[in-house]
């Protein structure tokens, strides 16, 4: 699956990812092959933060 390169499509899909199908963000990004520093990256630069403790981007 490749993602959505709008930000707050990404936002949306990984949270849906983690909250559905991942219990960690390096589960979802070894699974789908994604970069996790870009990633992070990719949604800090629209103001979202990963919580390692309620498993999503906020």
């Amino acid at each position: 699956m490749e993602l959505p390169k709008d930000p707050m499509m990404l936002f949306s899909v990984i949270n849906m990812k983690l909250r559905d199908c991942y219990a960690s963000l390096d589960e979802l990004c070894d699974d789908m092959q994604v970069d996790k520093e870009n990633l992070i990256s990719q949604l800090k630069s629209v103001g979202f933060e990963y919580s390692a403790e309620y498993n999503k981007f906020w």
